[in-house]
């Protein structure tokens, strides 16, 4: 945790400028689990300069609006789990299988035709990068193990939960190594969690502890409805999160604005750091500060304030960039309004 009473951050993206991708084909497809190269609008040859840039305008943003915790706005993936998914060893990228997705779409997703293995590191040189750009708090997200286990078709282990573990130990492997780079806060995302509780209450917890295992310093596991973009209607409650009491990860993430959620559930988490969602991204206007802030201290109702994260409900990936920003902002104010009242 920061010293900072109330701290603010991201729950991971931020958008990507116009000139780096083609927001209309980003919009028209659903989540990629396999690449969608066709969304870059910069060639192979200059994409991974382009994306430097592209992350420095995240992070100055998120600096600018008066974030404290950073991240790198994720600016280098087309989804928020392919960039890591499709890196290792036992995936067949070039031949995808075809599934139901959590929106309950068809959609491609990578084949398991091999023991998982991680071969190299994926995210160290994105908080390298991050990690020399600024001198606030940093976080990188990775995808959680139960995630990737239900983004794949397994036609290799037959067994859900082996398949999974391998997952973990892979992701294990790469927190270790993002640690070593420099990052502060780690988070592991978990939205199928959500979308599949009865797999999720089988397996969920003992795979992301895996995953966790050793970790040392800050770790957050986050847990949502979907993309606002992509997910219109929401339910007022979790299907699985008091569970989530067992894992071994400091902070719980989770949204609360769009879905309007029953805030009782925080008190189910004794112990967690709760990073909530105060910021409603299926919402066009912009909040005020006040509307933050109210937002705030109806959590401080079942939480300490010394175990509150402000973020917004999830990755700002598909929003405008200028509503992205003003978003921000307002969320930034609104915190600084309700700490300037805990500290009279």
């Amino acid at each position: 945790m920061t010293d900072i009473l109330l701290p603010t951050t991201v729950v991971g993206s931020y958008p990507q400028p116009d000139w780096l991708v083609d927001r209309d084909v980003l919009a028209r497809n659903l989540v990629p689990r396999v690449r969608m190269r066709e969304m870059w609008r910069v060639p192979e040859t200059v994409l991974e300069q382009a994306q430097d840039d592209a992350t420095l305008l995240a992070i100055r943003d998120m600096e600018r609006a008066g974030i404290d915790i950073i991240t790198d706005g994720e600016i280098r993936r087309e989804s928020y789990s392919n960039r890591f998914a499709l890196a290792l060893d036992g995936v067949d990228i070039d031949n995808p299988a075809r599934t139901m997705g959590r929106a309950g779409k068809e959609t491609l997703v990578p084949r398991v035709v091999g023991p998982i293995r991680r071969n190299r590191p994926v995210e160290v040189r994105d908080v390298e990068f991050l990690v020399a750009n600024t001198s606030h708090r940093t976080k990188i997200t990775l995808p959680g193990p139960f995630t990737l286990s239900q983004q794949a078709s397994d036609e290799f282990y037959k067994d859900e939960v082996a398949m999974a573990l391998d997952y973990a130990a892979a992701l294990n492997e790469e927190a270790h190594d993002l640690r070593r780079a420099g990052v502060d806060i780690i988070q592991f995302d978990e939205p199928w969690m959500q979308a599949r509780p009865d797999a999720a209450s089988r397996f969920g917890v003992k795979v992301l502890n895996r995953a966790l295992e050793g970790l040392e310093g800050n770790t957050v596991v986050h847990l949502c409805f979907g993309y606002a973009a992509v997910v219109k209607d929401k339910p007022s409650g979790y299907s699985f999160l008091p569970q989530l009491a067992d894992c071994t990860a400091a902070q719980i993430s989770i949204e609360a604005a769009q879905p309007k959620l029953d805030l009782g559930i925080l008190e189910s988490l004794p112990g967690k750091t709760i990073m909530l969602g105060v910021i409603d991204l299926g919402a066009e206007e912009v909040e005020t500060p006040e509307v933050v802030a109210e937002r705030i201290r109806a959590a401080l109702q079942y939480v300490p304030p010394e175990r509150l994260v402000v973020a917004p409900d999830c990755g700002m990936k598909y929003l405008p960039r200028a509503r992205a920003f003003g978003k921000l902002k307002a969320m930034a104010e609104g915190a600084a309004l309700v700490r300037r009242e805990l500290q009279g």
